[in-house]
């Protein structure tokens, strides 16, 4: 009887371990944190959140015009449309010519980027330089230029009339058109290329100095020389680094907007759909019909799309050859 009675008391289930409770020290330090992020967190919501949103709910909209009678002249109104402005986005043909523009340009433009950046980096991080202050601010200068000054600087450069660059090759023969159509694309590249190299250069330097030095003089104690040493140390340990610069400019890239928006007052030729964020803006502006928010809210959604969908295959594919 006792054992039965001893066996059911431990059959018994065993009360819960009581939550060991907050201190007061801890719940006033975890009030001071949320205090110090919330302006952040409030700038954040109106600067990034809320457009977004606001981006999103207006792309299902579209002006139309209501009333004027038989010979027009109504009020324009916001109307709802459902997914009409995205289908107008997906088959539109100057659409996919902008993006086929902006695609042609990344894959030209952002390996000769990076390649050019790390080379900086490289040589910036050798013993060879001396004075490296000089040579980091002097490379990373142009990316504290304006985009669109930058932009209004080159196009003076490729003026034909009053660029020394022009005249200089005219002077030795050489003629170019910095504006021709099958070259023109090439020139938007090159002032990316100049205001962009310095700033992922500092990027891949940062990852070159923070490899630990014990690497180069263990390397150097097995016979190692410079270049060695650049190929199977410092390469290897700026991958991450590289990834990073390569996600950022194809995200930039995917964006093109100041480069052949400035050049387009100089180029007839380029057309107000030239890029997807071009064609964007125009549309708000009524450049370009369907015309208003909300088909311009659409071509900015599906080009964030692509550009997060180019992102993720990058970063799948880099991921597969380095296993």
């Amino acid at each position: 009887m006792t054992a039965s009675i001893t066996q059911a008391k431990g059959a018994a289930p065993k009360r819960a371990a009581a939550k060991p409770k907050r201190s007061k020290a801890f719940k006033r330090e975890n009030r001071t944190g949320w205090a110090f992020m919330a302006p952040f967190a409030i700038l954040f919501a109106f600067v990034f959140l809320l457009p977004i949103i606001w981006a999103v709910y207006s792309s299902f909209f579209r002006q139309v015009s209501q009333g004027g009678g038989l010979y027009g002249g109504g009020e324009l109104v916001n109307e709802f449309v459902g997914f009409q402005n995205f289908q107008y986005v997906i088959t539109s043909g100057k659409f996919w010519t902008g993006v086929g523009h902006v695609l042609l340009y990344t894959v030209a433009q952002v390996p000769i980027m990076i390649i050019a950046a790390l080379a900086l980096a490289m040589v910036i991080d050798s013993f060879v330089v001396k004075h490296v202050t000089g040579f980091r601010l002097g490379y990373f200068l142009p990316y504290a230029i304006p985009g669109v000054v930058a932009s209004i600087i080159w196009v003076y450069l490729y003026n034909g009339q009053i660029s020394p660059i022009v005249k200089g090759l005219e002077s030795i023969g050489i003629h170019v058109d910095f504006f021709a159509n099958n070259v023109v694309l090439g020139s938007m590249a090159n002032i990316t290329t100049w205001t962009f190299t310095g700033y992922n250069m500092l990027i891949f330097l940062a990852a070159l100095q923070a490899i630990p030095h014990d690497l180069y003089e263990a390397a150097r104690i097995d016979g190692a020389n410079g270049f060695q040493v650049a190929m199977k140390i410092k390469l290897p340990n700026v991958r991450g680094a590289a990834l990073l610069a390569m996600l950022l400019s194809i995200v930039g890239t995917i964006q093109l907007f100041n480069e052949p928006q400035i050049m387009s007052t100089a180029d007839p030729g380029i057309s107000k759909a030239y890029t997807p964020m071009m064609m964007a803006m125009n549309t708000s502006q009524g450049t370009l019909t369907p015309s208003g928010d909300g088909p311009a809210s659409a071509i900015a959604i599906v080009m964030a799309l692509i550009a997060g969908l180019l992102a993720v295959v990058y970063t799948l594919a880099e991921r597969k050859v380095n296993e």
